[in-house]
């Protein structure tokens, strides 16, 4: 049981287990579900692979110009199929008949009555069709159409077909007296004529399917073992249809045999497998990121987003994963966390995308060698300039990259594809946005990039401004501190620039108080007329007072840390050693004299620790000889090291080495002793010059 005691679950856990969760379901919905074929090829353009020879019997499709003008000649022998009405005529008749008798104030003679009677049965046995019909026969040059009777069809000649139109013009020529024919527009003949021979929409489609169903997609087979195309041939339109029909049978029978589901799980794994893995590597080097869910939720969101846009651009274009700005990734981690794990993140990101290109092989030479290169470039992003630049060298580097793989693996210039460039010059251009991307990451995760570190390292912004002002002395010992750590931090590697702008920030609590504190002093101490323990409080409540004044100047976290660590959990010694000689039988409440703390975490944070108690040490100091200056250091670093304030560092003995060899070096370049300049005794001894002469040199 005890075994399950030490296992707790907190807030962290349950971040990292959604994040996981999250990831890993949004990879493995937009995975590309088809099966991707394993060739790329184009017509015209050589074969870049090895012997290709048939795994199995196919057969050869016809490409779909033949089968159009296949279906388009069989089409242009079929007749359409139409229905014909017998009863429609009669009943038309009879109602003009009817109504011809019925009116008494415009009647027709009997005689054109009968006779326009007969005409209306004549025309509906012509046939009468619509108009959109009639004119689609004569476009397509139907000489003939098949008429439907009683579920017999019978061929009908076009010629004989009427529109209700031509019906109404001819009827109206039979009638030569003008009256009738004024009458009968008063009737409206055309009411009486409406089509008898209609478009059979269902019988039409399923004889046009038969019709089509009859033609071969097939113009021959592939015997398995045969030999379909070797390495550098050009891919003509024979092979083509080979290769595309090569192509639909292996697709074909991977589903039919299961494979596609297959294919899917195996998928899933190797995504669950990548992402385990780079959990795996935070909790094992980068333990304070994977425990930070904002830290943590920035790396998965950056890995999941490339990977995302990669499988739905490769989606939309045979070569659009090349389109994706892929080197955003490892220039947004190493801007804001680190290179090691800008590395990282890219190889994992790269192993998730790389199934989807039609280049597997190809594309993860191309990002890693791109990764490497945005990574080397940018290792600490200060301008403008370096984005421009670190693109520039990200677009030779996959342009080298691409030329330098293809002679390798075709052995020809001819077989570049100019295609290829555009999209890598696309996916450059994306990239030119990466220094605006670099502010949305900051607002939105909290971060601290390097350009947000120049501007707060400015002396003229506010804050460092009023320091100066009302505590000079604070602000000088910020200023050597700010120097001291920064070139330690560049000595072993860390983030001179972070060392930098936390330590200028470092004392601003000091503004509260600013006379309490030695080095602002100027003859009169306050601390006379207090108590030890009052005078402690006071030093040590500069550490909360800093940390309200960062809160008001919306300092970034990771400054904050500066102050609040750069005494970690120590003790304000001078008061806590005068109160314990003084009262060297009373248990002391050492809670009243120590720094709140916490410890430093970061290697920036311990260097900064350091450097701010040797630069104060070293005002006090009367000897700046080479032994008494590195005997203070070591020392200094010696009681540090030896109280645990560096155990949450991720700092190296050799790191520290380093460090102590940087201050004493340091420290020797300020202390260095001056000449002395003699004074020229021989104006003394000369008498002065008459004033006659005075008045000619003055003009002279």
């Amino acid at each position: 049981m005890p075994i399950f005691r030490k296992f707790k679950i907190d807030a962290a856990n349950i971040w990292q287990a959604v994040l996981f969760i999250a990831a890993v379901t949004l990879t493995i919905m937009f995975i590309p579900r088809e099966r991707q074929f394993r060739y790329y090829f184009e017509e015209g353009k050589p074969w870049r692979y090895g012997l290709l020879t048939a795994p199995f019997d196919f057969a050869v499709y016809k490409d779909d110009t033949t089968i159009k003008h296949e279906q388009d000649s069989v089409l242009a022998s079929f007749n359409p199929y139409f229905t014909f009405d017998k009863t429609l005529a009669k009943a038309e008749a009879d109602r003009f008949r009817n109504e011809a008798e019925g009116n008494t104030g415009q009647s027709i003679p009997i005689f054109y009555r009968n006779l326009i009677t007969t005409a209306i049965l004549d025309v509906y046995d012509k046939g009468i069709i619509d108009a959109e019909s009639y004119s689609n026969l004569r476009l397509s040059g139907k000489k003939s159409i098949r008429l439907l009777e009683d579920g017999i069809a019978r061929e009908y000649d076009t010629d004989m077909l009427l529109t209700p139109k031509m019906a109404y013009e001819k009827i109206m020529y039979m009638v030569y007296d003008d009256s009738v024919r004024n009458t009968l527009y008063t009737k409206d003949l055309n009411t009486y004529l409406v089509p008898n021979i209609k478009y059979d929409t269902l019988t039409n489609e399923k004889a046009r399917n038969q019709l089509l169903d009859k033609l071969s997609i097939s113009s021959g087979m592939i015997q398995s073992g045969e030999r379909i195309i070797d390495r550098g041939v050009i891919v003509t339109p024979d092979i083509y249809r080979i290769l595309k029909s090569y192509e639909k049978a292996a697709l074909k029978r991977d589903g039919n045999s299961g494979r596609s589901n297959g294919a899917l799980t195996g998928q899933a794994i190797i995504v669950v497998i990548l992402y385990s893995f780079f959990y795996l590597f935070l909790a094992l080097f980068r333990r304070r990121m994977f425990h930070n869910p904002r830290t943590l939720g920035f790396l998965m969101m950056m890995i999941t987003a490339v990977t995302l846009a990669s499988y739905i651009l490769s989606q939309r274009f045979l070569l659009g994963i090349y389109m994706v700005p892929f080197a955003v990734l490892p220039i947004m981690v190493v801007t804001f966390l680190d290179a090691r794990i800008a590395l990282y993140c890219s190889l994992v990101t790269i192993l998730l995308c790389a199934p989807a290109s039609p280049f597997p092989m190809e594309y993860v030479l191309l990002q890693v060698i791109v990764s490497m290169t945005a990574i080397d470039s940018l290792k600490e992003l200060v301008k403008r300039s370096q984005m421009l630049k670190s693109v520039l060298l990200i677009f030779m580097a996959y342009c080298v990259t691409y030329i330098g793989y293809t002679l390798l693996s075709e052995g020809s210039w001819n077989k570049l594809n100019p295609d290829m460039f555009l999209y890598l010059f696309i996916n450059c251009f994306m990239l030119l946005f990466s220094y605006l991307f670099v502010f949305v990451i900051e607002k939105l995760f909290g971060f601290t990039s390097n350009v947000m570190l120049v501007e707060l390292s400015d002396i003229n912004s506010p804050l460092l401004r009023e320091l100066s002002e009302k505590c000079p002395g604070t602000f000088q010992h910020a200023m050597q501190v700010a120097n001291l750590g920064a070139e330690a931090a560049n000595r072993i590697g860390a983030k001179g620039l972070l060392v930098r702008t936390g330590a200028l920030y470092h004392d601003i609590g000091k503004i509260s108080n600013p006379m309490f504190f030695t080095e602002n002093q100027h003859g009169f101490n306050p601390h006379t007329n207090l108590s030890y323990t009052d005078s402690a409080s006071i030093i040590i409540s500069h550490v909360q007072e800093g940390l309200k004044l960062a809160k008001k100047y919306n300092l970034p976290e990771s400054v904050k840390a500066f102050i609040s660590t750069h005494h970690g959990k120590t003790k304000a010694k001078y008061f806590y050693n005068s109160y314990k000689n003084e009262h060297p039988d009373e248990r002391i409440n050492e809670e009243l004299f120590t720094y709140p703390g916490p410890k430093p975490h970061t290697k920036e944070e311990g260097i900064m620790m350091m450097a701010d108690v040797i630069e104060a040490k070293s005002r006090s100091m009367k000897d700046y000889s080479h032994e008494a200056i590195s005997k203070m250091v070591n020392s200094t670093i010696d009681e540090i090291v030896a109280e645990g304030q560096l155990n949450d560092t991720s700092l190296s003995f050799r790191d520290v080495s380093e460090i102590r060899e940087v201050f004493i070096t340091r420290l020797e370049s300020i202390y260095h002793p001056r000449i002395s300049y003699p004074e020229d005794k021989s104006k003394k001894e000369e008498p002065e010059p008459a004033e006659e002469e005075t008045s000619l040199e003055a003009e002279s």
